[in-house]
């Protein structure tokens, strides 16, 4: 397998769109819950605007084909030690995964934070136990189960 991994552009919004959707609707099938109602033409432009305006930086892996993505965006807060990366969507192709996509994924945004000279990354596990696959891997990865609960507000 060839992997290539690219920064995604605002023309690869659509490829980026069905991956989000991909990611989403497994989520829902797994943990029978309708977390999500995503609309593809809605999603397409949305990806296409915040890669644009910089506030997404979407790491695209190839095979020749995409085949996954890691969506990042800067945050900062006192108990990081200042600017930091939250990896915001991960996605891997289910007939990709345990190949080392994931893991050259991660490696490509940590050396992203790196060099946007952010203190870490973080990121939020979809519901588990459906998905203690995904804890396991980003444990080995290097990410630290920190607690709490992924929360929200509408404004």
């Amino acid at each position: 397998m060839a992997i290539t991994l690219v920064h995604a552009t605002p023309a690869d919004a659509g490829v980026l769109a069905r991956m989000v959707k991909a990611l989403t609707d497994e989520i829902i099938a797994r943990t029978g819950a309708p977390h999500f109602d995503l609309d593809l033409d809605t999603l397409t432009a949305q990806a296409a605007a915040l890669i644009a305006d910089g506030t997404y930086t979407v790491l695209l892996a190839r095979d020749p084909e995409p085949v996954g993505f890691a969506a990042l965006c800067e945050s900062a807060a006192l108990y990081a030690g200042g600017r930091f990366g939250i990896v915001q969507e991960f996605y891997v192709a289910p007939d990709h995964r345990s190949s080392g996509v994931g893991k050259a994924l991660l490696d490509a945004a940590a050396a992203h934070g790196r060099a946007q000279g952010w203190t870490r990354l973080e990121l939020c596990t979809p519901p588990l136990p459906e998905f203690d696959r995904a804890l396991a891997f980003y444990e080995r990865e290097g990410f630290e189960v920190t607690g709490g609960r992924k929360m929200k507000r509408p404004l």
